[in-house]
């Protein structure tokens, strides 16, 4: 990547692609998010740094596709390529350095996510850091709590639906649909153990012996040694009195209707109290019927 550093007759010609405005590459490089924010930070004076759903990529963490690079400068002087990049101007918050590049890091980029992304997105980034040993959850509350106005809400209520010990976004899509429909909050990756036998969990209502699990499906046709676990625990389940509710990312992006009910029906079964659902959740879970309100156009950020 270079920035005017060869003669103009050289970078635009078919050996470079443009990036940015004074910033080209190799047209044989790949053009990758982590590159756009290279590129960006190349424009932008050192005092800058990523920000938002940009900081979020770099680090990681499981935020939707944004084609935007975002990116903070303290001062209105500072700002370069309007046009192009999505700048904001604040205070400097907490930063990190990922691959040469200051980031925003900690509750700081969780109250910027709060600006950008839907409740089910916030919440799936929230459980992500607090995973990766990124942020406390208290801490997340915290600052929240400090924020006005109507995203100041948003992110607070996203606060205090994070939980610690979640292990992928879909287990948390999948707990978010539960509890936004308003059914009992299941407890996160509990272990239960009988005797020799020890199983770790998605979500489980310990006392109704239910167990509600996330299955991606993948590992089925690549590691037999992970199948015969999973006949085993499912075996282990039966012949203990205990109920397994299966769900796959159909039941989650296309059909959380159906998904609802299994988990309804499988709560009285086990004798679990079953309220009116909510209807709040197909807001957030609009699956193949499509959004049902126009406040759902936000919800993917």
């Amino acid at each position: 990547m270079v920035r005017d550093q060869l003669p103009a007759s050289t970078i635009r010609g078919p050996r470079f692609r443009k990036l940015l405005p004074t910033v080209y590459v190799d047209c044989s490089t790949p053009v990758t998010s982590q590159l756009m924010a290279r590129a960006a930070m190349l424009v932008m004076p050192h005092s800058a740094w990523l920000s938002h759903t940009t900081a979020a990529m770099m680090l990681g963490l499981p935020v939707p596709t944004d084609a935007r690079i975002h990116v903070s400068v303290s001062k209105a002087a500072d700002r370069r390529l309007k046009e192009t990049l999505r700048l904001h101007i604040r205070r400097r918050p907490e930063t990190t350095v990922v691959d040469g590049l200051a980031v925003t890091a900690g509750a700081d980029l969780f109250c910027e996510l709060g600006e950008v992304l839907g409740l089910v997105d916030l919440v799936v980034a929230g459980d992500a850091m607090v995973k990766a040993g990124l942020v406390r959850l208290r801490e997340l509350v915290t600052a929240a709590a400090t924020l006005a106005g109507d995203r100041g809400a948003h992110t607070r209520r996203a606060a205090g639906l994070v939980r610690d010990r979640v292990d992928s976004p879909m287990e948390s899509r999948l707990r978010l649909l539960i509890v936004l429909a308003g059914l009992p909050e299941p407890r996160v990756n509990p272990e239960i153990r009988d005797g020799a036998f020890r199983t770790r969990v998605d979500l489980c209502y310990l006392h109704l012996r239910l167990v509600i699990e996330y299955d991606g499906q993948q590992h089925r046709a690549e590691d037999l040694d992970q199948w015969d676990r999973d006949n085993e625990r499912i075996a282990w389940f039966a012949k203990h009195d205990w109920e397994l509710v299966p769900v796959i990312a159909r039941g989650i992006f296309r059909r959380p209707d159906e998904t609802l009910e299994r988990v309804s029906d499988a709560l009285r079964r086990r004798g679990g109290e079953v309220p009116e659902l909510d209807p709040e959740w197909r807001l957030h879970f609009p699956g193949d019927h499509g959004p049902l309100d126009p406040v759902t156009a936000t919800e993917s950020g």
